[in-house]
């Protein structure tokens, strides 16, 4: 499954806010300082949807806030149910 997110480093805690323009919004506790923000989404998306850290690789945007990731062993309806909004 491929997700598309918007993020938003150095936030409180890292949570789902809802979706803008076609993309998952997050925020991330993380900076965005050499990948810390990308390895902090991938690490914290295998944990919420259940799947190995390997089953998620950034596509594309690895210096944007906007980013393309491939999940292996999801489904959207998956991801809808197990990333639910803060």
């Amino acid at each position: 499954m491929r997700l598309a997110v918007q993020i938003q480093p150095n936030a409180k805690k890292t949570e789902v806010v809802g979706v803008l323009d076609d993309a998952l919004k997050i925020k991330l506790a993380a900076q965005p300082i050499e990948g810390k923000a990308n390895e902090a989404l991938v690490k914290w998306l295998a944990g919420a949807l259940g799947v190995s850290r390997s089953a998620v690789t950034l596509t594309h945007g690895q210096t944007n806030k906007k980013k393309l990731l491939e999940v292996a062993g999801v489904t959207p309806e998956d991801a809808a149910r197990l990333l639910p909004p803060a």
